[in-house]
């Protein structure tokens, strides 16, 4: 809890230049670290130690006009003889509760505090310390030893009001011990002094007091703020980095509102007292307000009232105790007062915080526990800075950084065990829906491949009808037109019947998978029409090469190639008196061009197509299905050359249906 500020105006003298407490323990190496929790161990196992403890003590009050610097030396007999005797550890009684002592006389604002410790024969030789668990003051304090100034410390510094005394009688001369101690503290009239019990010895004997409470009432509470912050800054940068969650926002503001009201761990450079402790009053109030609106973010539960009282009671505490108002005739007194309106303010929020989250929301009703605990604390440094408590009790509210910083880490660990519990869940969801759209994928494939299949089946029974309507059904229709007419003779009907063997022959052939090989397709070719053309009477000459594959051809296009040469070579043997057909290939980078040449007399092909060619037509309409094209060119010698250029890959468009004429 921080100080209550001195009367307005007064004046601080700075530390003049004699010696200062020793700083050996500051930061102890291990072995003297060691040495002293030995010590400690000792006192506590029983085994008598040869340090001096004093808790007698007489005290006076003696008034002032001002604040005055500290003589280098001090007669006590020269001192008023108003002397009372007292136990320490002493705290005068408090204002609080009207239990105020007799002012000094004169009305005077500034008060002298006198304590003398008389101290009995003692040993000499070792270089001996003074350690006091607090020396409790609202102005200057000065230590004599034997009359000389020892050591004096002034109101402004880091954790002035609770940081241990300690330091060196004797420089370790080796001299005559000291036989008197004197503590001279200058205060308001209003506030009130307090001395702890005073321990002398060396520093193997009580060091490990002064470390130990050093070190739990100081360093520790120093370092759990600067966590504390540390975790502010880092929720400032997610929060305005990642703009995500206004808890973080709370979060940093309740960092920043902590840093202020522990500023006086911090502030070694001069600051006007005045001043910090305002902002120390004050940030108070603001961190019990962002802990209400934490606690309502968290339960989800708003409270208005609470809020809006809140509200009002930091503007009101704010205004009423700034630094610029003069109106404060008694700071000591008014501050507890405050203290006690903010204890209050602890009181209502953890009570609306555990009655919003009660078996609703866990962590707020964690989150309301750790205020009530720290309204505890509140209530225990309240009494101890009222002196209602002895000042060798300890300060708890350093410690709520401690219990924020753990509870911080408890509700992140279990936003973190949620956070995966919810990952592994979305994953088993994930899994299971992964699995189902699979089950629905296979069996969508499966209908899609028996869908695949049937209109496989379907088009190729179209194709075959077709193929067998076009193709040999046509020739049995025109040989049977032809015999009811007369027209045939009995040689002429082995022709037709073989021609019609032949179509059947590469309808079916059509149908074995020649794997993009135009080669075997023209092999195929050369096997079914290689004995009609024997019987006709002409000489084929194979000079087909090797080609590149065409990956496009399938049956239904294989067909339409093979067509286009059977038209070609039954042309020849129909038409022409041609004695030779020569079949060859060739690649020109683009296609493969199939050629057939005979050794006729050729024809006229606009002739041809003006007496009716349907022929000619049909090859040409088959050739741009599948994406090439037929023609026809006189040959070197005589006769005709057929050439049917087949493209390396097919366009989209080719595969349309053909449209044959008969």
């Amino acid at each position: 809890m921080a100080p209550s500020r001195p009367v307005p105006g007064a004046r601080l003298y700075p530390c003049t230049a004699l010696p200062r407490p020793s700083r050996r323990l500051r930061a102890p190496p291990p072995r003297r670290l060691a040495a002293c929790i030995v010590s400690a161990l000792l006192q506590v196992a029983g085994v008598r130690a040869e340090a001096l403890h004093l808790t007698a003590a007489d005290t006076q009050d003696v008034a002032a006009g001002r604040y005055t610097a500290a003589a280098a030396s001090v007669d006590s007999a020269t001192l008023p003889r108003a002397w009372r005797a007292v136990r320490l550890p002493h705290a005068h009684a408090s204002d609080v509760l009207g239990q105020a002592r007799a002012a000094p006389a004169g009305g005077a604002q500034i008060v002298t505090t006198w304590y003398r410790l008389t101290l009995p024969a003692w040993r000499p030789g070792a270089a001996q310390m003074l350690y006091a668990a607090r020396v409790k003051a609202y102005g200057p304090i000065a230590v004599y030893v034997d009359g000389r100034l020892r050591h004096q410390r002034q109101l402004e510094g880091a954790t002035w009001y609770w940081s241990p005394l300690w330091l060196e009688l004797d420089g370790g001369g080796g001299g005559a011990p000291p036989r008197e101690i004197l503590f001279r503290i200058e205060h308001p009239r209003s506030s009130r002094t307090a001395l702890a019990s005073v321990w002398l010895g060396t520093t193997d004997e009580i060091g490990w007091r002064y470390q130990g409470r050093q070190w739990l009432q100081v360093y520790l509470p120093l370092m759990c703020v600067g966590a504390f912050v540390a975790v502010g800054v880092f929720s400032a940068f997610v929060w305005i980095w990642r703009g995500v969650g206004l808890g973080y926002g709370l979060f940093t503001l309740l960092a920043a509102a902590q840093f202020v009201r522990s500023l006086n761990f911090f502030c070694e450079a001069r600051l006007d007292n005045d001043w910090l402790a305002w902002m120390m009053l004050n940030s108070l109030f603001w961190m019990l307000t962002l802990a209400h609106a934490f606690l309502e973010m968290v339960h989800g539960q708003r409270q208005r009232w609470l809020s809006r009282g809140l509200l009002a009671v930091n503007l009101l505490v704010a205004g009423f105790s700034a630094p610029v108002l003069a109106a404060w005739p008694n700071t000591p007194l008014v501050t507890p007062l405050l203290y006690l309106l903010a204890i209050s303010a602890g009181v209502a929020i953890t009570a609306a915080g555990v009655r919003a989250s009660w078996r609703r929301s866990p962590d707020a009703m964690l989150m309301s526990v750790g205020v009530g605990f720290g309204v505890l604390y509140g209530i225990n440094d309240w009494a101890l800075q009222s002196n209602f408590l002895g000042p060798e009790h300890w300060y708890l509210g350093p410690y709520i950084n401690l219990q924020n910083f753990a509870m911080l880490c408890y509700l992140m660990y279990r936003r973190y065990i949620a956070a995966l519990a919810l990952a592994e869940q979305s994953n088993l969801r994930l899994v299971s829906r992964l699995r189902e759209r699979e089950a629905e994928l296979a069996f969508s494939y499966q209908r899609l491949i028996e869908i695949e299949h049937k209109q496989t089946l379907a088009g190729e029974r179209l194709r075959l009808m077709q193929d067998m309507h076009d193709g040999l059904g046509s020739s049995l229709q025109s040989a049977l037109w032809a015999v009811e007419r007369g027209q045939l003779d009995d040689n002429a009907v082995p022709d037709i019947l073989r021609a019609c063997i032949d179509d059947l022959h590469l309808t079916i052939d059509s149908l074995e998978p020649v794997e993009a090989d135009l080669l075997l397709l023209l092999a195929t070719l050369r096997y079914r029409l290689g004995e009609r053309l024997r019987l006709a009477g002409m000489r084929l000459h194979w000079a087909v090469a090797d080609v590149p594959p065409l990956e496009w051809i399938d049956p239904r296009t294989a067909l339409h190639i093979l067509r286009i040469l059977q038209e070609a070579l039954s042309n020849i043997v129909k038409h022409t008196n041609a004695t030779e057909i020569r079949v060859a290939t060739s690649f020109d980078g683009d296609g493969v061009t199939v050629s057939i040449a005979d050794n006729g007399p050729g024809f006229d092909l606009a002739a041809a197509r003006q007496l009716g060619g349907k022929g000619l037509l049909n090859q040409q309409r088959r050739a741009a299905a599948i994406g090439g094209a037929i023609a026809w060119e006189p040959a070197g010698g005589g006769g005709t050359l057929v050439l049917l250029w087949l493209p390396l890959s097919q366009p989209a468009a080719a595969l349309a249906p053909v449209a044959t004429f008969h």
